[in-house]
C-alpha cells in the first residue's frame, strides 16, 4: 500500500510539473507573438529624407486614396521605411502584414523552404508559434501572381487565429481589406473570397489546389484560379480580380478539422505608396 501511495504522489507531482510547463510554454508563445506585432511601433524613423515625401497616417488619408499612380510614384510611407529598418535585423523579413481591427499585425518572412518559419520567429529562434511567412516560390523581382502567405492558428488568439472569424460575413463586412507593405510599396488588398480547403490526395481529381498557385504561366491559369476561389467562397463578395492584378492569399489551419481557412484578395488600383527605384 505504501508503494502504491508513493507512486501516486510521484505521478501527481509529474502531472503538476507538466501542467506548469505547458502554462509557461503558452505564456512564452503569446509573449513572443505579441512582441512580433509590436516591432513596427518600436522603430523610430528620421523623416528628413531628401527628394521624397513621407506621409504620416497615410492609411486613413482619403485624399491620397484618390491619387493616380503618376502622383504617388515618388511617395515613401513611414511604414515602408520601418520595413527597411526591420530588414537590418533579419534579411528574411520581406514585408509587414496588417488587417486593421484584428490581431493580425506581423512581419512577413520568406526563406528558401516553407518549413523553417513554421517553427521559428523573426530572430530565427525556435518558436512553436512560428512566423507569418511567404511561400518560397514567390519572386518579387518578376512579380509573381499570388502572394501566398501562411501562419499558424494559435489558440491564444495570435498569429492567423483571427482568420477563422471570416466564417461570419459580418466580420468580413467590417474587415474587407488587408494592408501589405514592402520596402518598395505600401498597398491595400481587397478580399474577393473566403473559403475552406484542405491538402488533397494526389489521387483526387477536379479539386481546387490553391496552394500550388504562386506564378501564373498564362492568363487562363490566372483566371481559372480566380474563378475557383470565387466559386468556393463561403458567401458572396461583390469583388473580383482581373489579370494581371496582384493577388494575396492568406492561409491557416483549422485544427478541429482537416480544413484550412483561406482569404484571397486582390490589390486595389490605388496604392498607399509606391517607391520607384
Amino acid at each position: 500500500m505504501h508503494t502504491i501511495k508513493k507512486i501516486f504522489y510521484i505521478l501527481c507531482i509529474l502531472a503538476i510539473m507538466f501542467a506548469f510547463f505547458c502554462i509557461i510554454h503558452c505564456v512564452l508563445n503569446w509573449y513572443n507573438a505579441k512582441n512580433q506585432s509590436n516591432l513596427l511601433n518600436e522603430i523610430i524613423i528620421n523623416q528628413n529624407v531628401e527628394s521624397n515625401q513621407i506621409i504620416e497616417n497615410i492609411y486613413s488619408n482619403e485624399h491620397f486614396q484618390d491619387l493616380g499612380n503618376s502622383e504617388s510614384e515618388n511617395i515613401i510611407t513611414e511604414r515602408m521605411l520601418k520595413v527597411q529598418e526591420l530588414k537590418k535585423q533579419n534579411e528574411d523579413i520581406v514585408a509587414w502584414l496588417e488587417i486593421e481591427g484584428t490581431k493580425i499585425n506581423y512581419p512577413v518572412l520568406q526563406y528558401t523552404d516553407n518549413s523553417f518559419y513554421m517553427n521559428h520567429d523573426y530572430k530565427k529562434s525556435y518558436s512553436s508559434s512560428g512566423s507569418i511567412y511567404l511561400d518560397k516560390d514567390y519572386n518579387f523581382d518578376e512579380k509573381s501572381a499570388n502572394l501566398l502567405i501562411y501562419g499558424h492558428n494559435m489558440k491564444n488568439g495570435t498569429m492567423f487565429r483571427d482568420l477563422l472569424k471570416y466564417s461570419d460575413k459580418a466580420f468580413y463586412d467590417s474587415h474587407p481589406t488587408i494592408r501589405f507593405t514592402t520596402t518598395n510599396e505600401d498597398s491595400v488588398f481587397e478580399i474577393i473570397s473566403v473559403f475552406k480547403s484542405r491538402v488533397y490526395y494526389k489521387s483526387e481529381e477536379n479539386v481546387f489546389r490553391y496552394y500550388y498557385f504562386v506564378n501564373a504561366e498564362t492568363e487562363d491559369e490566372y483566371n481559372e484560379f480566380v474563378k475557383n476561389a470565387i466559386n468556393s467562397s463561403l458567401y458572396n463578395i461583390s469583388k473580383t480580380a482581373e489579370y494581371p492584378d496582384t493577388l494575396l492569399t492568406l492561409s491557416t489551419c483549422a485544427y478541429h478539422t482537416t480544413d484550412r481557412k483561406i482569404c484571397c484578395s486582390r490589390k486595389k488600383k490605388e496604392h498607399l505608396g509606391l517607391l520607384s527605384l
